[in-house]
């Protein structure tokens, strides 16, 4: 891989050449393995997709499930599924195919939908840990204070957040020269592959985005922390071992999808660029993009008892 500054040198030798297509390595090149990845990422996706679309299906149609947890829920899979479907079917897509390319547009679009995706997640996860705060820590306050405009302030908020994110990032990135290479090591196109290739000085760029992934996942994750730790206080006053019991297991899904999403995410991102090790990183990329939009549902549907009692009375109804 050639230093940044003979890249800087190679600026002038392609007379600022602007790379209109890129080439995405993929997951691997094997051509052995591309064919069962392929129905193993397809059975991935459906499942992601109709688990997700099966929990706003369920929050949307039982009354009961109509409270804020839920309806943050329900925004919290369409994250998912938008998550997903940004990178997965154009990954399976060059699974089956030798030119796996995408126009300068088409990298910044896919790069777009998935900052919004993975940041809005990012904003929900905090947003819900405040919401169990509440109905745990002031359950005589719950439906006052977790009201429906303050709810749906909160989701729109997440929205337009991650929308500002999202288009700051992509300044940072696409307003960098690229006059090649243009083979991206990667199988869509994330931020620090294409950091790579930019035949600018992206120092300026990479403080900036770290400087807001920091700010972003710094300050979610305080709110996450401080929420359940005021939750454990309030759980370990209870004396009663059943009450004690169904206050965690309130608690216990989200615990779980918060701390995949967010050790990954520290992983991939919160580190010195010189660390990076695009291999190791495809794998890390696959987990929050393909793999957690799935265990996601299913987590939240299999660990609580109001979504699988929706579910088996819907089921129910059916036939």
């Amino acid at each position: 891989m050639p230093s940044r500054k003979m890249r800087l040198m190679e600026t002038s030798l392609f007379n600022h050449t602007r790379v209109t297509v890129f080439i995405l390595l993929g997951i691997t090149n094997k051509t052995e393995l591309k064919l069962p990845l392929f129905i193993t990422f397809l059975v991935i996706y459906i499942v992601t997709v109709a688990g997700n679309l099966g929990i706003i299906f369920l929050i949307r149609i039982d009354p009961r499930l109509h409270t804020p947890m839920y309806f943050f829920l329900s925004n919290l899979a369409i994250a998912d599924a938008s998550s997903s479907s940004a990178v997965t079917p154009k990954m399976l897509v060059d699974l089956l195919t030798e030119k796996k390319s995408i126009g300068f547009f088409g990298c910044a679009t896919q790069m777009f939908f998935c900052i919004i995706s993975g940041s809005t997640e990012c904003l929900l996860l905090a947003v819900m840990a405040y919401d169990r705060y509440v109905a745990i820590c002031n359950p005589l306050h719950y439906s006052v204070i977790m009201s429906g405009k303050l709810c749906t302030w909160l989701v729109a908020s997440s929205y337009i957040l991650s929308i500002w994110y999202s288009v700051l990032y992509i300044a940072c990135i696409f307003t960098l020269s690229f006059c090649g290479p243009n083979v991206i090591n990667h199988y869509y196109c994330d931020i620090p592959p294409l950091l790579q290739l930019s035949c600018s000085d992206t120092q300026a760029n990479e403080t900036v985005l770290f400087a807001q992934v920091s700010i972003n996942c710094i300050s979610t994750t305080m709110i996450i922390l401080i929420s359940y730790g005021c939750i454990m206080a309030t759980i370990l006053k209870i004396r009663s071992t059943d009450s004690r019991q169904k206050a965690f297991s309130t608690c216990s899904s989200h615990l779980m999808v918060v701390s995949l999403f967010y050790g990954t995410i520290f992983y991939m991102y919160l580190r010195p660029s010189s660390t990076y090790a695009l291999e190791q990183d495809k794998v890390a990329s696959l987990f929050y993009t393909v793999v957690i939009p799935m265990l996601n549902p299913l987590i939240y549907s299999l660990r609580n008892k109001e979504v699988k009692d929706a579910f088996w009375r819907v089921f129910r109804k059916t036939l």
